[in-house]
This record gives structure tokens, sequence and C-alpha cells, in this order.
């Protein structure tokens, strides 16, 4: 994507500032991107038929063009000047109120879009590139909204008497240089003219809508490489360099889901340019080409892990590429005899002193998020500090005869349809929101940092999450095997965060690498639980009671009384 102009579609526009960048609103109107939105809008009238909106673009002839020779003229001349400079707008001067409904309406349809930028490293300018990155977006918001401003005010015949600095510009803006890696010859050299992301710049709300909001299936593994065959326009794809728990991984996306990619900021750690140059990744992810079915290869010869999925709206969810990275590097995990936790873990300080660090395991949708968001509003002051490790996937390991917890995550993909109704607001100026005002609404909001989930903190207290039954007890397990039963079945009240429905089960609540290899993590599981009960760390079930109506809020929060009860003790 380094050599086009701009990529424009009815969702996304994509400008590539180093190619062109409009510095004035007279080169804002007279680009070919300008033109090109402004054709799109004009189509999406009729597809809603508009019939207001239409009959003003009827009034003269090649609308598509004459209506932004107008905007050129109103840039520069006064409303009732233009009659005097030609009568092409006769007619459509004469509906002043029409008219500035059309410059509202574009104006509002650009909005909407997922708006990005593009800005090409340059060597020698490394130590302003920063600066020069982050001012050459502020400065196009800048120019929208002067752009829209100056024609608007002409129209109306009056400045504003209210100015709002809304996000008119780029909503996200990648840095972007070459990431060369692959020896030539190898079938990882298709990687090396795909740029790699260098910096990213968001400007929140970030707001993504995505064609389907909840993921189904699990991830197969094939035994042959499902890079063969590929080939790819660098045109097409970026790459975005980040560290999944401790392994390198390098996710080369299509652009038709830039959102997904910028998503992975808010989730992931990112991994610093000066440290990955020709650097080997541990796992790669495609995602989005070719039409085969997701899937994932271990090539030994490499020691990589590799996921792909197709360029097809079936994936076109957030959770998809999510999912896929956790797979990639719990099968890692398990291949080095690490557990993948899928679960929440929380290191909390409390006002005595105590230190205790608590796990919660449970599928999608079962209620860990939920009770420990509880757990932090019910506690309040009593709760010194309160560390996240992981919010959804972690890592136990065994040292020096004791299990630490390890963090995959810096953040938390998190479903607002089940937390308090001021959750959303209160992460607005951080979060990339998914479908908001959808069934499955979700958050990307970073809740850790890198240091603190990579540190290991030993566990005091495993619980299982029960989002099914009508109970506010905790359940203590007093054997193993009693422990390993529950949490190996892995059941739960299906929430619609996938495609399942009713009470369903998976392999140790994780279908994202446990499922894959389950005799090796039954192994790790009969290991690590043996440690548990020898040291008679409690293990326990505790019931959410999350998939039961009317118990949404009130069963989280019935749980964290509970459980803060337990801290105390």
């Amino acid at each position: 994507m380094k050599k086009i102009k701009y990529y424009n579609d009815n969702k996304r526009v994509v400008l590539n500032f180093t190619e062109v960048y409009c510095k004035n609103e007279t080169e804002v109107l007279n680009s070919e991107c300008f033109k090109d939105v402004f054709g799109r809008f004009c189509d999406s009238l009729v597809k809603h038929q508009r019939v207001d909106l239409l009959y003003l673009l009827n009034l003269v002839n090649d609308p598509k063009n004459s209506f932004i020779d107008l905007f050129k003229l109103l840039n520069v001349v006064p409303y009732s000047e233009i009659n005097n400079l030609t009568d092409s707008y006769h007619e459509v001067l004469k509906n002043r109120d029409l008219l500035y409904q059309l410059v509202e309406d574009f104006y509002n349809y650009w909005r909407k879009l997922e708006r990005y930028s593009l800005i090409v490293a340059k060597l020698e300018e490394k130590g302003l590139q920063g600066n020069v990155f982050i001012d050459a977006n502020k400065n196009f918001t800048d120019v929208i909204l002067k752009t829209y401003r100056t024609i608007s005010e002409k129209i109306l015949n009056k400045h504003f008497p209210i100015y709002r600095q809304l996000p008119a510009g780029i909503n996200a803006s990648l840095l972007i240089s070459d990431l060369k890696w692959a020896p030539q010859g190898s079938i990882y050299e298709i990687f090396n003219d795909i740029p790699g992301i260098e910096s990213v710049m968001i400007r929140p709300p970030f707001i993504s809508y995505s064609r389907i909001n909840k993921r189904t299936g699990i991830y197969p593994e094939v035994f042959e490489n499902p890079l063969i065959g590929v080939k790819l326009d660098p045109n097409e794809y970026l790459c975005y360099p980040i560290y999944v728990g401790s392994a390198l991984a390098f996710v080369y996306f299509h652009r038709d889901f830039m959102a997904h990619g910028i998503a992975l900021s808010n989730l992931f750690e990112f991994a610093p340019w000066d440290e990955i140059q020709g650097k080997k990744p541990n796992l790669i992810y495609l995602f989005g080409y070719g039409t085969e079915s997701s899937s994932f290869y271990y090539d030994e010869s490499w020691d990589i892990y590799v996921g792909r999925a197709p360029l097809d709206k079936s994936v076109d969810y957030f959770g998809y590429m999510k999912k896929m990275l956790l797979t990639l590097y719990n099968v890692k995990m398990i291949k080095e005899e690490g557990l993948p936790i899928h679960g929440a873990c929380v290191n909390i300080v409390l006002k005595n002193g105590m230190n205790k660090t608590l796990v919660i395991i449970g599928d999608s949708g079962a209620g860990k998020s939920e009770t420990l968001a509880a757990l932090t509003a019910c506690a309040g002051d009593d709760i010194v500090q309160m560390h996240t490790i992981f919010d959804d996937m972690g890592t136990f390991k065994i040292k020096d005869n004791e299990i630490y917890a390890y963090g995959t995550e810096i953040g938390a993909f998190v479903r607002t349809d089940d937390m308090a109704s001021d959750y959303a607001y209160k992460e607005m100026d951080r979060a990339i929101f998914l479908n908001p005002d959808k069934q499955n609404a979700r958050l990307v909001i970073p809740v850790a940092t890198y240091k603190q989930i990579s540190k290991g903190f030993k566990v005091d207290m495993l619980f299982y999450a029960n989002n099914y039954d009508n109970s506010d007890e905790i359940r203590f397990f007093k054997t193993r095997d009693e422990a390993l039963e529950t949490f190996i079945r892995g059941a739960r009240m299906a929430k619609g965060t996938t495609g399942e429905v009713g009470l369903v089960e998976s392999f140790f609540a994780n279908p994202f690498g446990p499922c894959q290899k389950q005799e090796e993590t039954r192994a790790l599981l009969n290991k690590m639980f043996d440690n548990l009960f020898e040291r008679n760390i409690p293990v326990g079930e505790i019931h959410t009671r999350l998939a039961i109506h009317g118990y949404e809020q009130k069963g989280p929060e019935a749980m964290a009384k509970k459980l803060f009860e337990l801290l105390y003790k």
C-alpha cells in the first residue's frame, strides 16, 4: 500500500499521505479521492431514494462533476456572486436550503466512513517523523473542517454560532516501512514486500461496524503449510508486528479488514521497530486471503506457527482476528509445557496488606470479566491495587514447584451488554468500539502493561465460572479428580457471544489450543492440579448466574461480594 494514492470503497477510505497530501481547501476539492467519495455519496442517494436531494442533483448536467465545481466556486466567492460568473447553477442556487442539506449529508457520509491515512517512514527523517506523523494528521483534520465550514457558511450566509471540533479528518493513521525478514527462495519470501506498521495514531472515539458480530467454530490444525501457492499484492496488505504473550507475531491483514488490524493496538503489545528488524517471528497470521477455511499449521523446520483466514465476510469480526492468534500461541505454549488458561486473572493488594492472585476459568460469556469488574466496585477502598494479569487468555507455568500465571494480552475484548450501563462511557477516551449498538457489542481496551503480564504471579485461588446454575454459593472441590471433571467438561450456557445456543461444553473451556491438543493438555492438567491440591490451594466453582434472566448484573455482583469476603480470610 506504499505506492497507491488512495483506496476507497463504501465502508472505508485509505489515504496515502506520502503520495498525495492536501494542505488546503483547494487541494481537497481538486483531489481524485474527493471526487470518488462524492460520486459514491451520490450513488448512495439513489440507493436510499433521497428524492429531495436527487431533485437538486438533477438540476444540472453531470451532477457528480458539476457540484464539485460548485463547491470550488463556493470556496472562493460569495454565494450571491456565482450567478454573475456562470448561469449553470441558477436553478440550484434558488434551493438554498436543499443545497445546505446536500453539503451536510455529504459531510456526514464522509464522517461515517472509516478513514485511515498512511505515511511511509523515511530513514533520513527518523528523528522527526514522530512529530511529522502526528502533525500531518492534525493539519489534515483542520483542512477538512475548514473546507466544510467555508462552504456551509457561504450557503447559510452567516457564521456558525457554535463550532464543534468533530473528528472529521482521520480516525487512525499508520506510519509504515519496509519489513524484510525472510530469506530469498523460502516460502515466507512472499511477505518481504508487505510494509510493516512502525507506529499507530488513533483519534478516539474509534467506532467500527463489522458485517457479523459473533464468532463460530474452532480452528483446525492442518498438516500442509497453508502459505503454499499464496501470492500477495503489496498494495492490499499491511503487517502489524506484536507480542502475543512472549511470542513475536507478524499479523498480515488485508485492507478490507483495516479496523481489525487497528484494534490489535489496544489488545496486544506493539513490537518495537528496532527489536524486530531481520528477526524471524514465532507466529504468522495471514488474515484475509483466498477462500479456504481458517486453519493453522506448525512449520517444524522453521519453528513457526502459521494461521490463515479467508478474504470473506464470514470472518469480518474482530473475534476471528484475536482467537486465531491465541490459538497459535496456546499450541506453542502446550509444546513448551505451559497450560493455556481461558479465563481472567487479577493480583489484588488489600488494605490489610494481604496480596492474592485470583484466577477464574470459563469459556466466552461465563461471567469472568463481569465478576471481576463487580469485585472492584464492591471492594471500593479496601482494594489498594488490582493488577489485571489477563482478561481472557493466560498461561500457567510451574516454577520452583509453584504455579505462576502469565498473561497473553495487554487488553480486553469486553462484551458491554452485561457490564454496568456507564462502563462504555467511562472508557470512551481510549476504547475501540465494535458494533456499539448491536447485540454482543464490544470494546477493545488496554488493561495492563506488558511488563505486568510477563512478570508471573503465584496462583492463590482458582475457580471455574458456572453461569447457568441458580446458586449464590462458592463450591470448593475436595479432590483433584472432582475438580478436573468440572474444569475439563467446560460447561456454560451460551450468551450469544458465539454461534452456539443453549448449554454447551468445550474441552477445558478452551477451544483455542487445548481443544486441538487434548492428549497433551490432559497431561498438563494432571500435573498442574496435582500441584494445586498438594499445596492446598483453594480450587472451586463460582456461580455468576450471567445466563439466568434477571441476574445478568445481580449474579456477578453477588458472587463478587462472596469472593471479597473470601479474600479477607
